[in-house]
């Protein structure tokens, strides 16, 4: 099965300066020195993070994982700690409560799980689709394939709706579909890392609000969110899943989902086992609660360092500027540009119309005559990575370009400068090359 994430990045000689003496590190990708932090005081801490500055590396522009800060770089080299302590918990917990503000929810309860955004699939199937039970999937492209996989691994009967390569389901389609059948969960992708194609989460909500109020709106959300909007309450959603290493701004590592009490209610009143160990929500429920509560709890050792860069990370998102409305319009205004400098470029767009094009990423097909070869390697020797193309059926035509996170929202960092400044002598040097 493909990963999540597809990716090149240099390996870089990497240092960690600790006292007055290096010590090498084997090939990671990017070169940090961080300050002594076993010993640190709190403000000996924040004084260390104040000249702390990643070393220069390629520019890591595909749909996840994206550039991170250094701040959330710096949280991650923390001093090992117990997942017990009384130092972490309330690390622990102010994620919890920070993704609801992230998320504009009151009371929805989220899960934060060591694994990928994949796992964010299997709690859905095994926690809250019983076997023999119906499933609607709304497919737009390669992740809406592995959804109805990983529903039918563990006994759901699934239906499909598939949209036309570059577009999304019709909610006139949806709206069909669920007169016909009733449904346990109805899934879709609210952009597809595949495509670039950006769903109608809200009027998917409606949609299945006006028809089949019972059935659970289940959103995939992980290359949506922090850069699409997303209203938990407000719209009607009962799941978003993600992971930390797209628009959340953290490496890899985390699989973050948050249930409404609908949808945990339908968990704790299922006539049947749930079909999963490791993702059970029977584990992992009285975990969220009891760090969120101010106590620890144990069941399965969680990435301790992580938790720490994904909780810099969220502070960074909800409780400095750009706030998040802003962090919306901003990705909105980026996306905007790039597409733009795109179409002057003679590159054509996957997403059949701009209405479901997303805005944390833009796919492009390839101009006549010329293949990822001939574009890629070229990017990577101007200091850009981006991603070639993931649908099955077209992957040789097209690539993908990420804009998520810090690069869509801190213009001085000049990331988006450098990817267009980069693709236009790459698509000059790959047509020059192939005239001659």
């Amino acid at each position: 099965m493909l990963s999540r994430t597809s990716f090149s990045v240099s390996r870089t000689r990497a240092r960690l300066s600790l006292s007055s003496s290096a010590l090498p590190l084997p090939a990671p990708s990017l070169c940090l020195r961080v300050r002594p932090l076993s010993l640190a005081t709190p403000r000996q801490r924040s004084s260390a993070m104040s000249t702390f500055k990643q070393e220069p590396h390629k520019l890591l522009v595909i749909p996840g994982p994206i550039e991170v800060t250094d701040e959330v770089l710096y949280a991650n080299a923390h001093p090992s700690m117990s997942h017990v302590s009384a130092d972490f918990i309330p690390v622990f917990g102010d994620c919890i409560r920070m993704l609801r503000e992230l998320l504009f929810t009151q009371d929805a309860q989220p899960f934060i799980i060591a694994g990928s955004g994949t796992l964010g699939w299997d709690q859905v199937a095994a926690n809250l689709v019983e076997p023999g039970e119906n499933a609607l999937v709304l497919n737009s492209g390669y992740f809406g394939d592995s959804f109805s996989d990983c529903l039918r691994t563990y006994g759901a009967k699934v239906d499909e709706i598939v949209a036309p390569f570059g577009d999304a389901v019709a909610l006139s389609d949806l709206e069909a579909a669920l007169k016909q059948k009733k449904y346990k969960v109805v899934t879709f992708t609210h952009v597809d890392t595949s495509t670039g194609v950006l769903s109608d989460a809200k009027g998917i909500a409606a949609a299945v609000k006006k028809v089949s109020p019972d059935t659970l709106v289940v959103a995939d959300c992980v290359c949506s969110v922090a850069s699409e909007e997303i209203r938990f309450d407000e719209w009607g959603l009962d799941i978003v899943l993600t992971a930390s290493q797209k628009g959340l701004g953290t490496p890899p590592g985390l699989s973050v989902l948050v249930a409404s009490q609908k949808a945990v209610k339908v968990f704790e009143t299922r006539a049947t086992p749930v079909t999963s160990y490791y993702g059970s929500w029977k584990k992992w429920l009285p975990i969220m609660k009891a760090y969120e509560s101010g106590s620890a709890a144990y069941f399965a050792t969680p990435p301790v360092n992580l938790i720490y860069a994904f909780n810099a990370s969220l502070r960074q998102i909800t409780k400095q500027s750009p706030s998040v409305e802003e962090r919306f319009r901003l990705h909105r205004e980026t996306s905007a540009r790039i597409k733009k400098a795109a179409e002057e470029l003679g590159l054509k767009q996957l997403p059949v119309k701009p209405s479901v094009a997303a805005n944390g990423m833009t796919a492009c097909y390839f101009p006549e005559g010329l293949t990822a070869a001939d574009l890629i390697p070229s990017l990577v020797k101007k200091d850009v990575v981006v991603a070639a193309g993931l649908h099955k059926d077209y992957k040789l035509k097209y690539f993908r370009i990420g804009h998520m996170g810090i690069s869509a929202i801190d213009s001085s960092r000049g990331d988006v400068d450098k990817v267009i400044a980069a693709l236009k002598e790459s698509l000059a040097e790959a047509k020059a090359g192939k005239n001659a």
